[in-house]
């Protein structure tokens, strides 16, 4: 506006003095007027023309301080069989199939026995007969008559006789795949007429109700981690995450890996997967009571290595030496040093002294 006035009087000159008076005490004017803002603007900020650094400060809120060691592990079945034939033979049934619910004992699947079958039928014929022989000699040998020789040759051959028929019945229930827990068919890798032998993958079965979770720590680690400690379960695949409790934790060192296992269980309220990877936070160390505690980059170091962070106090910078506890996650707890009053400068701190004019921005 100075410059506009200057220019307007120097297009002026001096040809009209009248003009020119006017001018000039229009500009003066306007040196008071803008005189009179930059009063008020030095008013409004409060400083009175002194220097001060816009800061952000707040209060801190004490709360738990936690920490916790990050660990992957993975979710077990701790019943799940992978179940085959236990003689060689061709799958003639197959009783199940992928999804299917079954019980312990349930018959998943069977193999060819036509021939333990007859045999078993020819056996049992002679097998009838024996055991009348076996019958009518002991009567007479309770008679006392017969000689022992002809009684003990029929015992011998009864019992003979069952000994065979019990090798078959075992044969026959070899020749079957059956289930030997509660749960769900997780996978059927056979087909009808193929050939199949002891050690073949044929049909897996888990109970999906009795999963846990299971993880290896390091030994550095036994003396912090305990039965009961809480534990945060993150799922990276579902992206989910739930809270629960070690159930068991090891107390042998493996001598090769020099690690320890722990374990938690999971309810089936929700569906989990065995072999699926998992994210523990185990929780280490919890403060007794609610502290303070402020992230990790509010902190600075003096030349002598003392740890302080600043404070808005009276409109001024004040420094605060504090005594540090655990660190977890970018924050830190403070033991001393500070209260719950105080207004942490949290925004501006940087180069800030011990002193500096501050304000806090609204």
């Amino acid at each position: 506006m100075l410059i506009a006035l200057t220019v307007l009087l120097a297009s002026c000159g001096s040809k009209d003095p009248e003009d020119l008076a006017g001018l000039k005490a229009k500009q003066a004017e306007l040196k008071t007027q803008l005189s009179d803002i930059a009063a008020k603007i030095n008013k409004l900020e409060g400083d009175s023309g002194k220097k001060f650094v816009l800061i952000e400060a707040a209060p801190l809120v004490p709360e738990i301080f936690k920490t916790y060691i990050n660990v992957q592990g993975r979710v077990d079945a701790e019943e799940s069989v992978s179940l085959a034939s236990e003689i060689p033979g061709t799958i003639t049934k197959i009783n199940v199939k992928a999804g299917d619910e079954v019980t312990k004992g349930q018959i998943l699947a069977e193999t060819d026995a036509r021939a333990i079958q007859q045999t078993i039928a020819d056996l049992q014929t002679n097998t009838e007969l024996v055991n009348q022989l076996y019958e009518k000699q002991k009567a007479l040998w309770d008679q006392k008559i017969g000689t022992e020789v002809q009684f003990l040759q029929a015992k011998t051959q009864k019992e003979s006789m069952d000994k065979k028929m019990n090798t078959l019945q075992e044969q026959l229930r070899m020749s079957k795949i059956i289930s030997p827990i509660d749960g769900t068919v997780d996978a059927v890798d056979i087909k009808l007429g193929q050939l199949t032998a002891p050690g073949m993958p044929a049909i897996r079965v888990i109970n999906f109700n009795n999963l846990k979770i299971k993880a290896d720590l390091a030994e550095s680690y036994a003396s912090k981690v305990h039965k009961g400690d809480e534990v945060i379960i993150k799922f990276p695949d579902s992206n989910d995450t739930l809270t629960s409790k070690i159930s068991y934790s090891a107390r042998a060192i493996s001598a090769m890996f020099r690690t320890f296992g722990v374990e938690i269980i999971l309810d089936n309220k929700k569906e989990f997967h065995p072999n699926q990877i998992v994210i523990l936070n185990i929780n280490d160390y919890r403060s007794a009571k609610p502290v303070l505690s402020v992230p990790l980059s509010f902190v600075q170091k003096d030349l002598n290595g003392q740890s302080y962070i600043m404070i808005s106090e009276n409109d001024k910078a004040t420094r605060r030496n504090i005594t540090m506890g655990k660190q977890y996650n970018g924050k830190v707890e403070i033991l001393d040093g500070i209260s719950a009053t105080d207004n942490v400068i949290t925004s501006g701190y940087e180069g800030l002294n011990e002193g500096d004019l501050v304000k806090i921005k609204k």
